[in-house]
């Protein structure tokens, strides 16, 4: 989770009175998780949030997953998926299960409504693109690498820079996500053997009061719909806020690559953890340094877990025909491994360039009727010589 951090003016006792200049009392609101339990953050706004002028009809946003259940290894070319139009309407889905569900975008408008996610935190890879994520608590600045974590609830916006190719990786998780367990102490720090710290986190800033009254439409994500709330006054009329629920950015740029002498399990890759799934980042790396060092990594049997890779920039080295925005999808049940080949030709290497994310999975991942139309269905015999 990320730490405490506080932007523009709060009282100095929580749930105390906590005037405006004309004596009127600011609107506190607490934004947490877990009934209270888990972490939150308190904000202060000019009016309300509650005040609704008028509630639209449900816009349906539901996910067709395939019927289809063959046991196979699956390669989607995501950059065959075409995607158009603002935050919501360029997503598409590509596999998903009851834990996360994941998705491509390349958005070529900026919407006009807010957006936010009532069931999932969004992890989103920014791929190509740059810009500025708006929310009550100030301004994200993102650019291509960085992971930016929208914890569910929050009401936000993106606004992409002009003139760009804009292409995003969004990983909706059904749980809270935060740091692995084991790069944490007690207190929530993260330890010296983790991959990155707090330095590297990226929490909002300038945050910018908008005292604005009219019609302001929020698209509200829930149940299989988008239900269309208009407020009475700006959402961003916040005057501070602290606590440790915000959005935040982290550029996979900043993951420091854990290496050793003899091939490294694909755990030291784990960036983010949530229930029954983790996010990990390959980077570009030394390989071992064991004179008899095989750098392309075992065969191995996902038989608890299915396995989602990402394509982000260079070589992979242990895969063949793979292209930059593809997926890869290695269920649990059979194994899988490097192509021919490519075991002999990592051996000598010093280092690789490659740039990918992965999503590992507890539960068994389905897949949309979008991503079945982008499939190389050669990939399943891919391995042979």
């Amino acid at each position: 989770m990320p730490h405490y951090h506080r932007l523009g003016h709060v009282p100095a006792k929580r749930h105390t009175q906590f005037r405006k200049p004309d004596g009127g009392l600011h609107a506190e609101e607490v934004i947490g998780a877990e009934g209270f339990s888990g972490i939150s953050s308190i904000a202060y706004h000019l009016y309300p949030p509650t005040v609704v002028e008028r509630v639209d009809d449900p816009i349906p946003y539901g996910i067709k997953y395939t019927d289809l259940d063959f046991l196979r290894h699956r390669h989607i070319l995501g950059s065959e998926i075409e995607s158009s139009g603002d935050w919501l309407e360029s997503r598409r889905y590509v596999m998903g299960n009851d834990d996360v569900r994941l998705a491509i975008a390349e958005p070529t408008v900026d919407a006009e409504y807010f957006y936010r996610n009532a069931v999932a935190d969004e992890m989103i890879f920014v791929h190509d693109g740059s810009g500025v994520l708006e929310s009550p608590f100030g301004v994200v600045e993102f650019t291509r690498g960085d992971y930016v974590h929208v914890p569910r609830t929050v009401t936000h916006r993106w606004r992409f820079s002009k003139g760009q190719q804009n292409r995003v990786l969004v990983i909706e998780s059904l749980s809270e996500i935060h740091y692995p367990r084991r790069y944490t102490n007690g207190a929530g720090q993260l330890l010296e053997h983790a991959p990155f710290c707090e330095r590297d986190i990226r929490p909002p800033s300038d945050l910018v009061t908008i005292d604005e009254t009219g019609a302001f439409e929020v698209r509200v994500a829930k149940h299989g719909f988008l239900h269309p709330i208009v407020l009475r006054h700006h959402p961003f009329d916040v005057v501070g806020w602290d606590g440790y629920m915000y959005p935040y950015a982290f550029s996979i740029h900043d993951f420091e690559p854990i290496t050793g002498r003899i091939h490294q399990p694909p755990p030291v890759h784990q960036t983010f953890a949530a229930r029954n799934f983790v996010i990990c980042s390959f980077v570009p790396r030394k390989y071992d340094y064991h004179p008899d060092a095989i750098p392309a990594p075992y065969n191995h049997s996902n038989i608890d877990s299915d396995e989602v890779l990402y394509y982000a920039e260079g070589d992979f080295m242990s895969r063949r025909g793979v292209s930059r925005g593809s997926f890869t999808l290695h269920p649990g049940g059979i194994p899988h491994g490097p192509h021919p080949g490519t075991v002999e030709a990592s051996i000598g290497k010093d280092a690789t360039e490659e740039l990918a994310v992965m999503v590992d999975t507890f539960k068994p991942l389905r897949l949309t009727l979008e991503a079945l139309q982008a499939e190389d269905e050669d990939y399943m015999y891919s391995w042979k010589s």
